[in-house]
């Protein structure tokens, strides 16, 4: 599990200066509504303490829901701490950034870079 850990962290690390990383679960809506083309990976974060969150738990289920209908892969991490120490606990206004959804695109000039 170790490997994988490591993997996810290097995509995360390397998507988020090209600007692929879309975070928290009305953003990544609304991504997945108007561009799931683009999407390749979804990650969806919880702490024990989100268990009990109904309405978050409701928004996994959508957005798993139509992850799996368009073959976005879909991943399920623990560690929101991590999370918060690759892409930032807040955002450029100083507000707490929301990691319970987290999207990686594809970016259109890596896309150029592989044909």
């Amino acid at each position: 599990m170790e490997a994988v850990g490591k993997a996810l962290e290097e995509i995360l690390s390397s998507a988020l200066p090209q600007g692929c990383i879309t975070a928290g679960v009305y953003e990544a809506a609304k991504l997945l509504n108007v561009d799931s083309d683009n999407v390749v990976l979804c990650l969806l974060a919880s702490d024990s303490t989100d268990k009990v969150d109904v309405a978050l738990q409701i928004h996994f289920t959508l957005i798993q829901a139509f992850c799996c209908e368009n073959d976005i892969d879909i991943m399920r991490v623990n560690n929101m701490q991590r999370l918060g120490e690759l892409l930032g606990a807040v955002d450029g206004a100083g507000e707490p950034r929301d990691l319970h959804c987290i999207l990686v695109t594809v970016s259109i000039f890596i896309c150029i870079l592989c044909i």
